[in-house]
């Protein structure tokens, strides 16, 4: 751009420069809204001011999108987002009077969740290692399963223990809500799985064996597709998964395939499961009839864990998490919805190999993208609530970020200094919680890219940690016995 002179409101003189802050009075740049999908918004070339705020982004955006209830939307120039102004993000390789800028835009939550500052309380009561925390789908229940062979509920609003289940004979290794919060499921490392009702603590109908080792992971069928949530997926040591029916107590389907452990299992909204498994494959399997529908293969060593896009909404599930007063007679209906408004599955797996795959497993065998960068293990991966973002915890002590259409690299969170064994996001997409072997946990922000709160207070290796679905506190727990809960 050439030097030019202008004149402030003094009658002053000064020379402008190359940059754009001193012209953004009189500049303006032809803009586009984009949205994260690639659909350009209906009303053509915009010419907007340089120095337009965030705030009349939103008001243009929503206007566009005749939207009557404003909603909050992100901004992005070129993968950079828009924090203060458009001028910002516009360096000197634009020629404002040619170019046109894209802004990409994305919807944002409409609540906001508040960063977990404290701990609120330490609920002891487990004599062995803490292994797995859940909150209920609402966010009005903890459970957590330890290695002292019990599962026990908790009063989150007294802070006080309120059943402790016996039944298993050994470490309970994984504990899963059922999507309607009326059940938990507990498996244990004599490969027994035993179903609680979480109002009285009792066991419901008779315990169920027949895998031949311990239980690694267990999943629900979606409530959008079976409302009774009668339906159950295990995955084992052993190699076979088991689909059981939890009302009779017994299998109804085994899933043989896999030549080794099976780590992880995910049961999708369209009706496929997915498993992962230490012989370095995928298998995508259709829960009506057992059948193999395809091996997805590339990774060097074992598959450790799994994520889906639709991990979060299949969660939640009936429940409106941002309207607690809505009437729940169409449960049913909103679950359909909440699912649908995902337009496909998408599946991430993390490994020993170092590296994470990103796959279209309702259809193609060839990843989307080969993900690289960690050092050591790949232990822990979630999608963000909105599905954009992937977070993966390593040995390597760090948290990688990713885009989750593409798997293009975000950024590394660094801090804990040793190994980071699980994450948690905030029900919002804006925070997320690591828990490390360092014995603290951290809150990051995915604003800022950085640390927002350093949470220590647990006397030993933390395993597990649980962000609830109403965003309110985070539970907690590891190797010092006691679960712990944190709130603002």
């Amino acid at each position: 751009m050439s030097k030019r002179k202008f004149e402030n409101e003094n009658g002053d003189k000064k020379d402008s420069g190359d940059s754009l802050s001193e012209i953004t009075e009189t500049k303006r740049v032809l803009s586009r809204f984009k949205s994260d999908t690639g659909e350009i918004l209906p009303g053509g070339l915009l010419d907007l001011p340089v120095n337009i705020s965030i705030d009349k982004l939103q008001a243009i955006c929503n206007a566009l999108l005749n939207n009557e209830e404003p909603v909050p939307f992100a901004f992005y120039v070129n993968d950079v987002e828009i924090t203060e102004s458009l001028e910002k993000n516009l360096n000197e390789n634009y020629n404002i009077s040619e170019d046109v800028v894209e802004i990409i835009y994305q919807p944002q939550a409409i609540f906001k969740v508040r960063a977990v500052t404290r701990c609120t309380g330490s609920l002891e009561g487990h004599k062995e290692a803490v292994i797995s925390v859940a909150f209920s789908p609402d966010g009005s229940n903890l459970a957590s399963g330890s290695g002292d062979t019990t599962v026990r509920f908790w009063d989150i609003y007294t802070q006080t223990p309120h059943f402790t289940c016996e039944g298993h004979k050994h470490w309970v290794l994984c504990i899963s809500w059922s999507p309607c919060g009326k059940k938990l499921v507990s498996a244990c490392k004599n490969g027994t799985i035993i179903l609680w009702d979480p109002k009285t603590g009792k066991q419901i109908g008779k315990p169920m064996s027949a895998h031949k080792m311990w239980v690694t992971s267990l999943c629900w069928e979606p409530f959008h597709r079976n409302p009774e949530c009668q339906y159950l997926v295990s995955a084992s040591k052993d190699g076979d998964l088991r689909i059981w029916d939890t009302v009779r107590s017994q299998t109804i389907r085994t899933l043989s395939g896999h030549t080794k452990s099976v780590t992880c299992v995910k049961w999708g909204g369209s009706g496929l499961i997915y498993s992962a498994s230490q012989d370095r494959t995928i298998k995508v399997w259709r829960a009506e009839d057992g059948i193999l529908c395809r091996t997805l293969m590339g990774h060097a060593h074992w598959v450790n864990t799994l994520a889906l896009n639709v991990d979060y909404v299949l969660r939640i599930g009936p429940f409106h998490i941002e309207k607690k007063s809505d009437k729940t007679e169409n449960k049913l209906k909103h679950a359909k919805m909440q699912y649908e408004s995902i337009n496909e599955e998408i599946l991430v797996s993390g490994s020993d190999d170092f590296t994470l795959f990103l796959w279209k497993p309702e259809k193609e065998t060839k990843p989307i993208a080969r993900m690289t960068g960690h050092q050591q293990l790949i232990n822990d991966v979630k999608f963000s609530p909105d599905g954009r973002i992937i977070a993966s915890a390593s040995f390597d002590k760090s948290i990688k970020l990713w885009e989750s259409n593409t798997g293009k690299y975000i950024a590394t969170l660094r801090g804990h200094v040793q190994a980071v064994y699980s994450v948690a996001w905030s029900a919002d997409s804006r925070l997320l919680v690591s828990s490390s072997a360092d014995s603290t946990l951290k809150v990051w922000s995915m604003k800022t890219k950085k640390l927002c709160q350093d949470l220590p207070g647990h006397a030993d290796e933390v395993y597990a940690v649980d962000w609830s679905p109403d965003g309110l506190r985070v539970a907690s727990g590891g190797k010092d016995k006691v679960l712990r809960l944190w709130q603002n």
